[in-house]
This record gives structure tokens, sequence and C-alpha cells, in this order.
């Protein structure tokens, strides 16, 4: 049975079109079923406007729109009926397998913690996007929504990254990382000192604590930190990536051609290794059904990847495979 993803048509800063493009792209190249929710007669008409095949593609209609400048909460509240949580409780209702959005991710980590739920014995969902490293892609958890974490929401960060990792990046037994300050064990807060201990108990791959500047190396496949920490680390890992690639456009510019065009496959191997569109989103782990928060100026192109990511993560069965390893560890603290 075709996977069936929900999307927020109205999710973002290109919604719906770019929203509709890239879920008749998913439908046409992935096989799977869409259902998109928010305004139908808007959606039907932009898709008609636009030339855009709806087959495949189901619409339950909601008048709402969530706005971005909206206080998270009301999510569950005035806006319950918005296109953002009517999705997500059609997924919690098992009327889909996986959501998509592009709106806010405050209000989306609170939809899908009240409305979907975590996994039995999560203590916090993390939004964890996957990053370019020189050796391959790593992912980072959290990257925003804990600011304040015990050393046992962590360890659960670092089973959540790598069960993702496995299962929807296709690395076997991933490495852990440990941001920090220093390399030693005995760096940093309590809250890193004592993670690291549990970390080495954990039976996870971890390597131990690494600095910020050997993210970009790509020797880990897993790096954990506080969400205060990681959106502090993403924010200037993407600010970074933007600052390279204007520079290496002054540098090719004007007496630069020649050697622009000798090395013009290898540039774009590069932009598009750092190009947020090739992943699609970042994935709210910890919850019981896939949740994929799709960056606010997605295209077509980064929709469409997002709806992949989500499907990986279904096929990959990420939540079911947390959800074991709590369980297994539950069981082991009480013999």
């Amino acid at each position: 049975m075709a996977v069936n993803v929900i999307v927020d048509a109205f999710g973002g800063d290109n919604a719906p079109l770019e929203v509709i493009k890239g879920c008749e792209r998913a439908v046409r190249e992935l096989g799977v079923k869409i259902t998109l929710t928010g305004r139908e007669k808007e959606i039907r008409a932009c898709a008609e406007k636009n030339g855009i095949s709806l087959n495949g593609i189901e619409i339950v209609h909601t008048d709402d729109v969530f706005d971005i400048h909206e206080e998270p909460k009301e999510i569950i509240k005035s806006g319950k009926n918005s296109s953002m949580a009517v999705g997500l409780s059609l997924l919690a209702e098992g009327k889909g397998d996986a959501f998509v959005s592009a709106g806010s991710t405050g209000a989306l980590v609170m939809g899908a913690t009240f409305i979907v739920k975590r996994i039995k014995g999560i203590k916090r969902i993390a939004p964890s996007p996957v990053l370019p490293g020189d050796k391959g892609n790593f992912v980072l958890i959290d990257a925003g929504a804990n600011t304040e974490c015990r050393p046992e929401m962590l360890v659960q960060f670092a089973v959540m990254g790598s069960a993702y990792m496995e299962k929807v990046m296709g690395i076997k037994n991933p490495k852990v990382g440990l941001l920090n300050i220093g390399s030693e064990e005995t760096k940093g807060r309590d809250l890193e000192i004592e993670a690291y201990k549990l970390l080495e108990k954990s039976g996870l791959n971890f390597a131990g604590n690494i600095e910020a500047r050997e993210m970009p190396q790509g020797n880990v496949q897993v790096v954990v930190t506080d969400g205060f920490t990681g959106n502090i680390a993403l924010k200037l890992y993407e600010g970074m990536g933007s600052f390279f690639a204007k520079k290496m456009k002054w540098i090719f510019s004007g007496a630069g051609k020649i050697g622009a065009i000798l090395s013009i496959g290898k540039i774009k191997t590069f932009r598009k290794q750092m190009d947020y569109k090739e992943v699609g989103g970042s994935a709210l782990l910890g919850v019981k059904k896939p949740v994929i928060k799709a960056h606010g100026s997605s295209d077509g192109t980064a929709f469409f990847n997002a709806v992949r990511q989500a499907k990986r993560c279904v096929e990959g069965d990420v939540a079911g495979v947390i959800e074991s390893y709590v369980a297994r560890t539950a069981s082991a603290d009480k013999e």
C-alpha cells in the first residue's frame, strides 16, 4: 500500500503553489499518496492556473491558516481548525502515515507533542536537521526546541538521531558525538559531564566529545546537544554556508571565469551539498508518527524532498525503532 503523506498546503512563504508543485512531483516520482490540508478552492484554483495535476492528491478543506506570528500554544486552542492542526489531527487519527509542514516551528512542535503525542518514554520532541559534512551528512539534535535539558534527555536525543541516520540515511551504526567545549570527558557543564557518562553506557556508538569546529569534518553522524547550543550552532552553520557561497561567486567572477569553467562540476556538487532543499526539512524525532518541518522558504524541490524524507521515515519505521530502544532501556533499568 502506498505511503500517504499529509501536507500542510498553506505552511511556508511560497504556499500554496510551491507546496502543490512538490506534492504533484512526489505522487508522480515516489508513488506516494498525498493529502493536502487547507482552503480547497484556493488549492484547486492555483493548480488549474499553473497546469498542475491533482491526480493522487486528496484535499481536506480547512478555513483557517496558522499565522507564524501567533503564540505556538494557540495551535491547540484558537488554531485547532488551521491547516496545520487539522493535518496533525488526521495523522493522529490514522488517516495518514506522516505529516509535512513549512509553517511555524514552535507551533509544529507544540502540535506534534499534544495532538500526535510523544513516543512512550520519550521526554522531549527534538528538531533534527541534517547538515553537510566533508565526509558525509550528519544530524544535529536538538536544534532549538529544548533550551534546558537533563543528561538523560541528551541520551534520548542520541538514540533518536542514531535511529534516523540508520533507517533514513542508510548509515549503519552511526557515530555519536557530544557537542562540547573540549574533547576531554571532564569538559563542559554538569549537563555535558553527566551526559558523557550515560552515553558511554548507552550501547550506542559513542565517539566522545566534539568541538563545534569539528562538525564540518563529518567524522560523527549524530551531533548531540541541548536546544540552546544546538540552535546557535545551526544558525552559525547556515550563515557560514551563505558566506562561502558569496565568496565563491566573488572569487570566480571577472578574471576567474576561466577557472570557474574548469571547476564548474565541483562547484555545482558543492552548492548542491550545501543546499537545504536537497534534504527537505528537519524530522521532529520522538513523535509517534513522522512529522517533518520543511524550511519556511521551501520551493517545490524542497517540498518534494520533504515528502521523500517523510516516506523514508515511514518505511524505516523510525518511530518504532526509537520506541523499541526506549522500552529495552526501561526494562534494563528495572532489573
